[in-house]
């Protein structure tokens, strides 16, 4: 009878349910045997043990670090890094605690790729250092039984000195462009008046339908004054220079 009961307080100690997304490491007297589940699992008690194991993706934050860059700027720099378990045994075994590991191994990955660029290829080329250093750390993590699957740059802190020299430089770059942009105006404005000054030159008329033009406007803004053209003045002239001339003659 004694047998009996010790047989129904121990069933609840030897059933073990594993969840869809864990995977439960097995000892038997110290020893693995296998990897369980998910599901039920049942356990021989006191000679076996389990250790649960998540093969979810794990979000780890890299802490905020002040690296020197190879052109000697101090900065501050903060990651996130994802990872997850492939090998649940070799996660409970090659490391006693794999997510402090992967965490101390990120830290030391980012500062030392990070210190062999400079602050403008870290600026410009941030996919590819970010790649770089997900494959490092995955070179680590891969005995531990753990995959990195990206590692991403989230912060990057510049001195206020820095911060400031960038934005003159910023400035002083569009200042520039708008330079050029202008004299690109001003020089197609004055390849075109060279255009029209030819062909106003092959068809004198035009000038006078421009000179026209230009009265026409000037009339509808309903001024007092009224402007003639130095060539207009000059034709009158001539019509009453020879007006006299014929007078006598009559």
């Amino acid at each position: 009878m004694l047998l009996i009961y010790e047989g129904i307080l121990t069933v609840p100690l030897s059933i073990r349910v594993v969840k869809e997304y864990d995977r439960a490491v097995v000892f038997l007297l110290g020893k693995v045997t296998g990897v369980r589940g998910p599901g039920l699992i049942i356990l021989i008690p006191v000679l076996e043990q389990m250790t649960s194991v998540t093969l979810r993706t794990i979000t780890m934050n890299i802490p905020s670090q002040k690296i020197i860059t190879k052109d000697n700027v101090s900065i501050d720099i903060a990651a996130v890094a994802y990872y997850k378990i492939v090998d649940p045994q070799k996660a409970v075994i090659a490391i006693e605690d794999i997510d402090h590991a992967v965490n101390q191994i990120s830290q030391t990955t980012v500062r030392n790729i990070v210190g062999q660029f400079s602050l403008d290829q870290l600026l410009s080329r941030t996919v590819d250092i970010n790649l770089q250093i997900k494959n490092v750390i995955d070179g680590h993590t891969g005995p531990w039984g753990a995959e990195v699957t990206t590692v991403e740059i989230k912060d990057i802190t510049l001195p206020d000195n820095m911060q400031r020299a960038m934005a003159k430089e910023a400035e002083a770059e569009r200042e520039r462009r708008a330079k050029i942009v202008a004299a690109e105006g001003e020089f197609q404005a004055a390849v075109k008046l060279g255009e029209a000054a030819d062909l106003i030159a092959q068809h004198p008329v035009a000038l006078q339908l421009r000179t026209l033009q230009t009265m026409a406007e000037i009339a509808t803004e309903k001024n007092s004054t009224i402007i003639f053209p130095a060539q207009f003045m000059t034709t009158v002239q001539d019509a009453f220079t020879t007006i006299r001339k014929d007078s006598p003659a009559s």
